[in-house]
């Protein structure tokens, strides 16, 4: 059974103006379904082909399968990364997220200010995210396809793609101004705040 391309959860229209039609038709509709594809190209076969996406990403790790690792992480990465984002996103998360940022960021803008810097900071290709890992929420970063959900003991709450693709058409070579849009306008807290209940045991991760 291949793994298949979801569709986005809003329209392509959706995000704009902090994220055009243009670059959600091109990064879903091309680069994340190339990803897509050839995964399904390289499981073919294999004892993994009906393997569900994060055991095909854990394995491939595991195993030093960095061709395989590489096309399924990006492809889970892009999948959590739709539900990152919403339409009317930004503010700030109510209940149990927002007091996990008081007590791990010193609220919502320490939050975004340590974000921020990671998210900008990043070096050439990757992803920013926020994970819990035990009792803590951290903002960590990952480079190229590399995974948050490969690592034991992590669980990713958010994520935003740093990949130029996600952005150039919109922002050019300007990445702080795409992270300003982020965390101002398309962040997805209530996802958030679903993956922190599988943090705790309630729930499990929503991609």
């Amino acid at each position: 059974m291949a793994i298949a391309l979801p569709p986005l959860p809003y329209d392509h229209s959706a995000l704009a103006p902090h994220m055009s039609s243009r670059t959600l038709e091109f990064h879903h509709g091309k680069h994340h379904k190339a990803y897509v594809d050839k995964t399904n190209e390289l499981i073919r076969g294999t004892d993994l082909e009906n393997a569900d996406l994060v055991t095909i990403v854990r394995r491939a790790r595991e195993r030093g399968e960095q061709q395989l690792f590489n096309q399924a992480g990006q492809a889970w990465n892009h999948d959590f990364l739709w539900q990152s984002l919403r339409p009317a996103g930004g503010g700030g998360p109510s209940g149990e997220l927002a007091e996990r940022l008081e007590s791990d960021f010193d609220g919502i803008d320490g939050f975004t200010e340590r974000f921020k810097a990671e998210a900008v900071g990043h070096f050439a290709s990757g992803w920013a995210w926020l994970v819990a890992r035990g009792e803590r929420l951290e903002v960590i970063s990952t480079h190229d396809a590399d995974s948050a959900i490969a690592h034991e003991g992590v669980v990713p709450l958010l994520v935003l793609d740093l990949w130029e693709h996600a952005y150039y058409l919109d922002y050019q070579n300007r990445r702080p101004d795409f992270v300003d849009a982020y965390l101002g306008n398309t962040i997805n807290w209530d996802f958030a705040a679903r993956n922190l209940d599988a943090a705790r045991g309630r729930a499990s991760v929503a991609a």
